[in-house]
């Protein structure tokens, strides 16, 4: 059993529409997975999810659409589009919200109140469909899928997830948006973090991984709470994945700028001798683990 997903938003911290950002796209976090049953997963509710809900809505032709939406974290960047999901205006709809345990409640705020009167003209409580907060203990369990998760290196905190389906514990795919691989203070992590990171990734057919920043560019926003390319890049080598999907891209950087940093990565495979697939995330962009 496979799962397929599809990228609807590769940008990180804001939106960044225009003739330079064409090809790998302007949109915030969202991404698309498919079980071999159809299951909807939703990955993170920045503005890319506004065109997966108008997709979903002219699939469904009328008929029910239900799903669960796996939020990394609530910063901005990642909840900002909810208020522009069609779905969640339809009456007969159903969505669970997942969130870490320790921020349930927070997170739930901070998606009601980007809906409040003095910044939205729909309030939350005036949608259609059934829309469930839920909190995550652990991982979770579905009829055709598992997920689990993991506690990544971010400002406020942030959730990996790792999803396969039927009883594999292997392969799979792993989602890191947010996460710093780099030596920065500030983090409650313990001293392995790195290593335990390293075996919760292990194996994985797609690692979906935060690259917002070029070595150079790192070291004006240490403890920001994101990643530089060769960092990712030696996590997917260490964990042994099949292939690297570069994403959260910097919001100043170009489609051509990306082009080169993937190059760059590739290189760097190559010298190491691996059999690495490096590819940036773009809008559109299907995959299959």
């Amino acid at each position: 059993m496979s799962l397929t997903l599809r990228f609807w938003g590769t940008r990180g911290s804001i939106p960044t529409p225009g003739p330079a950002t064409v090809r790998y796209g302007g949109n915030t976090p969202c991404v698309e997975v498919r079980t071999a049953a159809g299951a909807l997963v939703i990955l993170d509710a920045g503005t890319g999810i506004r065109p997966l809900g108008n997709c979903l809505v002219e699939q469904a032709r009328g008929a029910r659409i239900t799903g669960d939406i796996f939020l990394s974290h609530a910063h901005w960047d990642h909840i900002q589009g909810l208020p522009f999901f069609t779905p969640i205006f339809r009456p007969g709809n159903h969505f669970r919200i997942w969130s870490a345990a320790s921020e349930a409640e927070h997170v739930a705020r901070a998606v009601r109140e980007q809906m409040s009167p003095t910044v939205f003209p729909v309030t939350f409580d005036e949608l259609g469909a059934t829309v469930e907060f839920r909190a995550l203990a652990g991982g979770h369990a579905d009829a055709d899928y598992s997920l689990d998760v993991y506690s990544v290196r971010h400002p406020g905190g942030a959730l990996a997830y790792r999803m396969r389906t039927g009883n594999s514990r292997r392969t799979g795919l792993v989602y890191i948006s947010d996460n710093e691989l780099g030596d920065a203070t500030g983090y409650d992590s313990p001293i392995d973090w790195r290593a335990r990171l390293v075996s919760f990734t292990r194996g994985a057919s797609i690692l979906v991984h935060d690259a917002m920043y070029t070595r150079e560019e790192y070291e004006q926003h240490r403890g920001w709470g994101h990643s530089h390319y060769h960092d990712v890049v030696q996590l997917a080598l260490d964990a042994g994945v099949s292939r690297v999907v570069l994403y959260h891209h910097n919001p100043e950087r170009s489609d051509a700028e990306i082009d080169d940093r993937v190059a760059e990565c590739r290189a760097l495979v190559a010298q190491r001798g691996a059999a690495l697939e490096v590819i940036a995330a773009a809008e559109g962009l299907t995959l299959t683990t």
